[in-house]
């Protein structure tokens, strides 16, 4: 199976909840296009993490309809999901390293799920390593990372599949102005290759910085229209 359609994220009347507590997120309409570097910008609580979890179909609407390169994410069969995460690169902000693997495999492990060969494999995450500054790191253990070396190691491994989407949560909470924007660089570079870009974020001197598209949630609620890219 394969996705097909343009490389897109698409929602249409988007509502969710848990259970029956109030909509976290509550009738969003927008189109991002191939391409496009996004900020996904609010307060915490605003709903921006949840937003990005379905992107990822990592969850499912309570409503309405999620589209990601024109295929709805939460009608995908088990068997489609795969390939939906392949396409998609995601920095959550829990990132969930392998503290009994060495950087090097924490970055293979995308690639040995999808049945890549070791060989192969290695030389990939080796190369997205050098790519986000981690190239003399290989063998060192997440422990022995600095908070910004391992989320430039959370990078990597979003990053090696050769996604069509990026997408970060807070990728630059906590962090040092240096190591920001040594991580920030590291989005530019991709989606300067035509990686569709979304990072959330509540740091309005980053957004103005990198000037972007930017969408804006409160209470789960766009506060402008972001509608469709002219």
């Amino acid at each position: 199976m394969t996705l097909t359609g343009p490389i897109m994220i698409e929602f249409k009347h988007v509502f969710k909840s848990y259970g029956r507590s109030p909509n976290i997120l509550v009738d969003l309409n927008f189109r991002i296009d191939a391409g496009e570097f996004i900020f996904i910008s609010g307060p915490s609580g605003a709903g921006k993490s949840t937003l990005l979890r379905l992107i990822g179909g990592l969850e499912a609407p309570s409503r309405g309809a999620v589209l990601v390169q024109g295929n709805r994410v939460d009608q995908l069969p088990a068997r489609g999901l795969p390939y939906l995460r392949r396409s998609i690169g995601l920095i959550l902000q829990d990132i969930h390293l392998l503290n009994d693997r060495s950087a090097l495999h924490n970055v293979m492990l995308p690639l040995e799920v999808l049945g890549i060969a070791p060989m192969t494999a290695n030389k990939r995450a080796r190369a997205a390593l050098e790519k986000v500054g981690l190239g003399d790191k290989c063998d060192h253990y997440p422990v022995e990372l600095s908070g910004g070396e391992q989320q430039r190691l959370a990078i990597a491994r979003a990053i090696v599949n050769r996604p069509a989407v990026v997408i970060a949560d807070e990728p630059t909470a906590n962090l040092d102005d240096e190591t920001a924007q040594k991580i920030m660089d590291v989005f530019l570079d991709f989606n300067q290759v035509g990686v569709t870009t979304l990072i959330a974020s509540h740091d309005q001197r980053l957004m103005k910085e990198y000037a972007r598209r930017t969408f804006t949630l409160d209470a789960g609620r766009f506060t402008d229209q972001p509608g469709v890219p002219s």
